[in-house]
């Protein structure tokens, strides 16, 4: 089986010759082909090579194309940093008053120079990979998650405690649009998955009940729209998502890209039968701070606990820091690689 047979399996939970890998890893990835943040997210064949550069280094089946977390803030008007050596960054939303979301003018996410960038490099990957390599498009921001940066977080959790059921729908709405717009257009690069993340949205930031209520039913709109716009879809909350699992269920995604703070046995016995799992190394403390012996320890850990269900690929749980050692990414890999 090639890359994109492995993933493609492992997303309808049939039982592949190796365990997939799929690497959240852009920023190591630029770094490791020489180029800054910057040089990166201005140059779409850039954004190819790097990835390239790294499928062949580290032989992995999936590539997750990103930028960085601001993109589609940047989209729709928020204001947005562009440092040489990180990723984008947003400090400041660009709504001063949940109210005034009535004044909004409707998003055209296509006109943003970012979107266009970040949609050139994915074309160029699915086009240079066909069906060898599989290809993720992320699509930047769940709509809670864009609410949030469009308000600033502290301003956006106040909201939820002080502003109307009308105002905060009235918000995400505008958000989902913005997202589902994101979605179609990925989709048109001939991408094999689409993907957002929601992290504002997890049990770390909100109640479950909040979670149901507020975030829940928009990541399903747009989950809806990525799969009659003919792709798989992945959710990615950062943090401990134990206890919104089971909510998480509803919005009907293939697959969700956990963080290691999600208990394994947890996930396991919520949605081995039903929704394919991507994760969930460490990042920071595992594959970028531990030892090419912990690497491997941690891999077998999480391979061993998700071996009899065939809906899993492995990765880390969230962005792969560029100060990686490539031995404890291969580490990684080759334990996947040899796990029997």
């Amino acid at each position: 089986m090639n890359g994109y047979e492995r993933i493609s399996a492992a997303l309808r939970g049939e039982k592949t010759d190796k365990v997939p890998v799929m690497l959240h890893n852009f920023m190591m990835a630029a770094r490791e082909h020489g180029v800054t943040m910057e040089q990166y997210r201005n140059d779409p064949k850039l954004i190819a090579e790097c990835f390239m550069a790294s499928v062949d280094k580290y032989k992995y089946d999936g590539i997750l194309i990103d930028i960085d977390t601001v993109t589609l803030a940047g989209a729709v008007g928020v204001p947005v940093d562009f440092p040489v050596d990180d990723p984008a960054r947003t400090h400041i939303g660009n709504l001063d008053n949940l109210e005034d979301v009535v004044h909004l003018k409707p998003a055209k996410v296509e006109d943003y120079r970012y979107i266009q960038i970040w949609l050139e490099a994915v074309r160029l990957l699915k086009d240079y990979y066909k069906d060898e390599i599989y290809i993720r498009g992320n699509c930047d921001q769940a709509p809670f998650s864009l609410a949030s940066m469009m308000r600033g977080a502290q301003n956006w959790m106040l909201d939820l405690m002080m502003g109307t059921d009308e105002q905060l729908e009235s918000l995400l709405e505008y958000c989902t649009d913005a997202s589902s717009q994101f979605i179609k257009l990925m989709a048109q690069t001939g991408c094999d998955m689409v993907s957002n993340g929601d992290s504002p949205a997890g049990p770390e930031m909100i109640s479950p009940e909040m979670y149901l209520k507020l975030a829940m039913p928009y990541e399903k709109k747009i989950v809806d729209v990525a799969h009659k716009s003919g792709v798989a879809y992945t959710l990615h909350i950062c943090g401990n998502t134990d206890v919104i699992l089971d909510h998480m269920l509803l919005t009907g995604a293939d697959a969700f890209e956990l963080d290691y703070k999600t208990d394994i046995s947890k996930i396991y016995s919520t949605i081995r039968n039903t929704t394919t799992f991507i994760g969930n190394i460490d990042p920071s403390g595992v594959l970028a701070l531990g030892t090419v012996g912990s690497v491997r320890e941690k891999t077998l850990e999480l391979l061993t606990a998700y071996q009899h269900s065939n809906r899993f690929i492995l990765n880390a749980g969230c962005a792969i820091p560029p100060v990686t050692p490539s031995e404890n990414l291969k580490m990684m890999i080759d334990t996947a690689r040899n796990f029997r």
